[in-house]
């Protein structure tokens, strides 16, 4: 349910980290104010580009509203005689209200192509999020002002305070950031934390320097997704093939690799479901993060696995493989399946079957010689582990 906890609180504890630091160095960078404002539309650009790029379309969004903001609240200090901006100044709380309504919005939906089907129905909802930001406003402000003729008003009209619509905008973010372990949801709640910290004046930054910052940080949030969805496995959270190819590129001249496959994989799904099967894929992949002397740990595809030993030879890392195959051999895993009913028992109360199984992997350790580049390594891996299954499976052959 917490799977995110982890990542929200980091980020969080940077950001405050990041606000200490620029309060205590105002000296530094109040002379660079004027750049800011003007960087912010080329800023937004790219990071709106970037994110419909790699489909963050949320993270689009919010660069768009951020900035729209930014502009409303600058504009209202300018208001002067123009009707609209007069108006504007006197309600300078409508546009917080509607900022932290979509960012609710934006940590509860899904992400989605930015010019897509769905963009029809993103921007009703956004609309619709004005005008419940707008009647929400104006409620308050009509009981403020009618409270004293119906005394019952009186008892209603503290629930209808800002601070309320804070409150459950609030509460959904965090919920959303707690619940999901993704980079855009601790970005929103950084967001909503800046817009309600500025409104109350407990964030002493200027507002252009504030939204300077949070476009950075959505840029960078996109940037940093981008690569775990290039270089990681989404399964199991490990490093991908095209990381190992990368690691490949800077090794020395000693090494040893290591290729693994889970024994009897394809019976195990085809038995027991592919849902079963991704539950075995994290098993071995958590078991198989713990390797010691210095492994580096990849998903290679399906269900093989890769070691990569630097500066170690297949004898230096036998012992801390052999610990790996004997931790998986031994862990019981227990599976729960539904219980089929027959003719005679239709209708009664479905029940479920236990089953406790073991789960083996093969090994294949290499070690390169001289002559030999990282693909004629992997291969000589590859063979010793068609060597291992020979041999029995669920042992480690060099």
């Amino acid at each position: 349910m917490f799977a995110g906890f982890k990542t929200t609180l980091v980020t969080v504890a940077l950001a405050i980290a990041l606000v200490f630091a620029l309060v205590f160095s105002q000296e530094i960078w109040s002379s660079w104010l004027n750049i800011e404002r003007y960087a912010l539309f080329g800023l937004t650009a790219i990071t709106v580009l970037f994110a419909a790029q790699f489909n963050h379309s949320r993270l689009a969004w919010l660069s768009i509203f951020v900035l729209a903001y930014d502009q409303l609240d600058w504009l209202a200090y300018q208001a002067g005689s123009q009707t609209v901006l007069v108006w504007l100044s006197s309600h300078r709380v409508l546009p917080v209200l509607l900022l932290s309504v979509l960012v609710a919005i934006l940590s509860v939906i899904k992400d989605r192509g930015l010019l897509s089907i769905h963009t029809l129905s993103r921007l009703a909802l956004f609309t619709g999020a004005g005008f419940t930001a707008y009647g929400w406003l104006e409620l308050d402000q009509a009981l403020a002002q009618y409270h004293t003729e119906f005394s019952w008003l009186v008892k209603l009209k503290p629930h209808f305070y800002p601070e309320l619509l804070f409150v459950m905008t609030g509460l959904i973010t965090v919920i959303a950031s707690l619940r999901v372990k993704a980079l855009t949801q601790p970005a929103l709640l950084v967001t909503l934390m800046a817009l309600i910290s500025q409104y109350y004046d407990w964030l002493l930054l200027p507002q252009a320097l504030v939204t300077l910052l949070l476009l950075s940080f959505y840029l960078l949030t996109v940037i940093i997704s981008s690569y775990f969805l290039a270089y990681r496995d989404e399964l199991t959270g490990l490093p991908s093939r095209r990381a190992l190819q990368q690691l490949s590129l800077s090794l020395g001249r000693k090494y040893c690799v290591a290729m693994m496959d889970i024994d009897h994989f394809k019976k195990f799904n085809d038995t027991y479901g592919h849902d079963i099967g991704d539950q075995v894929l994290k098993l071995v992949a958590s078991k198989l993060k713990r390797v010691g002397h210095g492994g580096k740990i990849f998903r290679y595809g399906g269900e093989e696995f890769t070691v990569v030993f630097p500066r170690k030879s297949a004898e230096q890392a036998e012992y801390a493989l052999e610990q790996l195959r004997i931790s998986i051999a031994d862990y019981k895993m227990v599976i729960r399946q539904p219980q089929r009913q027959g003719k005679d028992k239709r209708g009664s109360r479905k029940g479920s079957v236990e089953k406790t199984v073991s789960v083996t992997i093969s090994i294949g350790v290499a070690t390169r010689d001289s002559k030999q580049n990282f693909e004629q390594v992997m291969k000589a891996a590859d063979q010793k582990l068609y060597q291992a299954k020979r041999n029995g499976r669920n042992n480690v052959c060099l």
